[in-house]
């Protein structure tokens, strides 16, 4: 059995409009190993959300995939008919979106939309999908599971609602879960939970997980390995260590200075500075110049290779270059790419 449960090859998705073709996904290329973490990080915009439908096929209306491959399990999901597709969303790639409150539906109570997905996907009739809902219900940590099941999704406090999205995604016990901003609008304590339990559960049921997220502190606690995207394009890749103490990447660096830090209380937060590239009209160089207190005349006319920086560690930056930084380590270098 292949240890590769997920590669993603070249990917472009595109929105066309009338004054032209937004490209929120910019071929980009990864890898998602059985039983691992990895981490997608950028601001709002960088295609981040737009990777993850992708992969389920699920963009909305006039997006699509223009080229590329999604292999899973070797099977191209791009090919596939949508019959296919319908067949592995759920059972096998779960996602658990942004916001619960406007995922889930109002009219119907969360018994009800967590039996609907048992009984699409698997062969268990209506008794034994209300049992199995109970029992998710439970593994989640929701209290009065039974009182629970008959509620409406208003009737629910948000850190529940977002306990009732994972129970729905993990019910059929997909092989990857794809959790987009799982945690936005929790507070820190629910927070805390909730990443506690998907780990909990990652080890319990041996599944993959994709965490498509801006806050580093997620990804720190989460990832055996980070993604960074800016402007549809993977600008930094590597093992969360090398991601977090040795940045390779103009862009990763901004964001961690925009992390507060406990010990420096009173100093001031560093922002980003400039506003994120017009995707319909993206620079001929590294998307990131306009932005860049380090950007040189290459970067406004050159798109900067993906080079290794070290063995585990990847970024696209012309900085590097100029440096000389280089991993020369040869054979047994190891990427995601």
């Amino acid at each position: 059995m292949s240890q590769t449960l997920l590669r993603v090859k070249n990917l472009h998705t595109v929105f066309p409009i009338e004054s032209g073709e937004v490209r929120a996904v910019n071929g980009i290329n990864f890898n998602l190993d059985r039983g691992k973490v990895l981490g997608i990080v950028g601001e709002s915009g960088s295609g981040k959300s737009v990777t993850a439908y992708s992969i389920l096929r699920i963009l909305d209306n006039p997006g699509r995939i223009s080229q590329g491959e999604i292999l899973f399990e070797d099977e191209d999901i791009v090919k596939m008919p949508i019959g296919s597709v319908r067949q592995i969303r759920g059972a096998k790639i779960s996602i658990i979106f942004q916001d619960p409150m406007t995922s889930l539906n109002p009219v119907y109570t969360v018994g009800n939309q967590l039996m609907e997905a048992i009984l699409l996907h698997t062969k268990r009739n209506r008794k034994q999908a209300q049992e199995r809902a109970l029992e998710m219900l439970k593994l989640v940590g929701v209290n009065e599971p039974d009182k629970r099941l008959k509620q409406y999704p208003h009737q629910l406090s948000g850190g529940m609602r977002q306990r009732v999205m994972i129970a729905m995604a993990l019910a059929c016990e997909p092989d990857i879960l794809i959790a987009d901003e799982p945690t936005t609008a929790l507070d820190v304590t629910i927070q805390a939970q909730i990443l506690e339990l998907m780990r909990d559960l990652k080890d319990r049921m041996g599944m993959s997980i994709i965490m498509i997220t801006h806050d580093l502190g997620v990804i720190a606690e989460m990832c055996d390995e980070i993604i960074v995207m800016y402007a549809g394009r993977i600008c930094e890749r590597g093992i969360v260590d090398e991601i977090f103490y040795n940045p390779r990447h103009e862009y990763t660096k901004g964001l961690l200075r925009s992390i507060p830090k406990i010990t420096a209380a009173h100093e001031r937060l560093t922002p980003i500075g400039g506003s994120p590239v017009d995707l319909l009209n993206m620079p001929a160089g590294c998307p990131f110049s306009a932005r860049c207190d380090q950007a040189m005349k290459v970067c406004l006319t050159e798109y900067p290779e993906e080079i290794r920086v070290a063995q585990e560690h990847l970024a696209s930056c012309w900085v590097n270059v100029r440096d000389g930084i280089r991993y020369e380590g040869g054979e047994g270098a190891r990427t995601n790419a």
